[in-house]
């Protein structure tokens, strides 16, 4: 196995106030987490299992999300679209993603619904198998298909992420490929894989369930003992591959990339430490002075001041089990080249990496991921997520309570000593897209720039849909 970041929780894990979490094990193996906060009458259902594409061998990727469409597809009690009818009809929201490192399921119910939606998700872990054949792995095999197509393949700069993961991460390392998956892997599994992955890895003992919100939490465990404990548990989960690298790639990857697309880009992947360190979280500040917004120092140098770019922004994808990446995007002005925009930015990364941030500039970064962390803790549905999370990759919920703390505690030296050691241009892989279609350069309008933060949004809310990586 590879090594395990721990979070480093120093003096900081302290709960914010109000929030409480408890958890509890049931005999089969199934960790479950409870948070009761009565101000609004829902409650948030959020499971997590420790499976994603780190998981897959070479010639099954995108298993794990193929895995994630077939559980909405009927199961011993539920067939067909009933999981959605169901909930829906009962005032709820539903949905499922997978990531490198999970794949989470979650309703937000009316408080009064949560039995139905403990039952809903305890059917689907325990029967799936029961209802699955030919006909609905074929049916959601097109749909993740025609996913593939509309968000990576025929959208501009579609590839970029799936394309500057490979290269920031080594031919066979696991995060090597996308959750995504490719074509020729999804056309080539088979019901008896997908029956495979699933008793392997979609087992009570594999998984965690946080439950947030208006909740009787006796009752509430009363029936997570009720549904989910008769569910036998499974041992045969092989150990994950090694996800360890080098901190430093050690040398500069360059693509160039002719395709039609609006405008020139670039973009680059760095390694950054790992998610769950104190590192990680000075790695996430760095980049928020950097490139989180329109205040930031790359969005100042190269849209407002040298006018080289139309959007500029860094974000962090946090990863536990693997270097993190940040993710540098950029969209050129017209006329513009990249090895000018290379330069700015390298002036720029030189001048933090020696300088580091100003008060200002760590107090406003601070604020601006405080306020992003108790936004999403605020709610019934991100708490849950948060709670499982930090369950499922760190073996405690209790931290995600502190979070907000442990950011606040990180120095502007700490900041400027991670953007010394790790954004570097031997660490980093490039990619610059060169337009071909007609006009290209004249069309752009900088109003309707990708915004270049949102490319690895998530990094402060690793759950979040919108996470770069993270498919529905």
């Amino acid at each position: 196995m590879g090594h395990t970041a721990t979070p480093d929780t120093g003096s900081a894990a302290t709960p914010q106030v109000g929030l409480t979490a408890t958890e509890h094990r049931l005999a089969n193996g199934l960790r479950v987490v409870l948070s009761q906060d009565s101000l609004t009458p829902v409650a948030a259902v959020c499971l997590w299992y420790d499976v994603g594409s780190r998981h897959e061998v070479k010639g099954r990727t995108g298993l794990a999300h193929l895995f994630e469409h077939l559980m909405f597809q009927g199961s011993a009690n539920v067939p067909g679209n009933g999981h959605f009818e169901l909930v829906q009809s009962a005032g709820g929201s539903l949905n499922g993603t997978t990531s490198f490192e999970r794949t989470n399921y979650f309703e937000t119910m009316p408080a009064h619904q949560l039995e139905l939606a403990l039952w809903l998700e305890a059917d689907r872990m325990g029967s799936l198998l029961t209802a699955l054949d030919l006909e609905s792995l074929d049916n959601q095999r097109d749909v993740v298909k025609n996913e593939r197509r509309q968000r990576y393949d025929n959208v501009p700069y579609g590839t970029a992420f799936e394309r500057l993961v490979a290269m920031a991460f080594p031919e066979g390392h696991p995060y090597h490929h996308t959750p995504i998956g490719s074509m020729a892997d999804l056309d080539a599994a088979s019901l008896e894989d997908a029956r495979a992955f699933f008793r392997t890895y979609y087992a009570p003992n594999n998984a965690v369930l946080a439950v947030v919100g208006d909740i009787d939490p006796e009752q509430t465990l009363a029936w997570a003992e009720k549904y989910f404990g008769s569910i036998p548990g499974h041992n045969g989960k092989p150990a994950p591959r090694d996800g360890s690298l080098p901190g430093v790639i050690g040398e500069q990857l360059r693509e160039v990339v002719h395709e039609d697309v609006p405008s020139r880009a670039l973009m680059a992947a760095y390694r950054l430490p790992q998610d769950g360190t104190r590192e990680a979280d000075a790695a996430d500040l760095a980049l928020t002075v950097l490139g989180g917004g329109e205040s930031s120092r790359l969005h100042n140098r190269l849209v407002r001041r040298d006018r080289l770019a139309v959007g500029a922004g860094f974000g962090l994808l946090r990863l536990a089990q693997a270097p993190s990446l940040g993710w540098l995007d950029i969209k050129a002005s017209s006329g513009v080249d990249a090895d000018a925009i290379e330069a700015a930015v390298d002036e720029e990364l030189a001048r933090f990496a020696e300088e580091g941030p100003t008060p200002e500039e760590l107090e406003r970064a601070q604020a601006q991921i405080e306020r992003e962390w108790l936004d999403r803790l605020a709610t019934v549905g991100g708490r849950a997520d948060e709670l499982c999370r930090y369950s499922v990759l760190f073996g405690d919920p209790q931290l995600a309570l502190g979070a907000v703390s442990r950011v606040l505690e990180v120095t502007a030296e700490e900041v400027r000593a991670v953007a010394a050691a790790r954004l570097r241009p031997d660490n980093r892989a490039v990619l610059v897209y060169e337009p071909t279609g007609p006009q290209a350069e004249d069309a752009q309008d900088p109003g309707n720039a990708a915004d270049a933060g949102n490319a690895a949004d998530g990094g402060n809310a690793e759950g979040s849909s919108e996470e770069a990586g993270d498919e529905q």
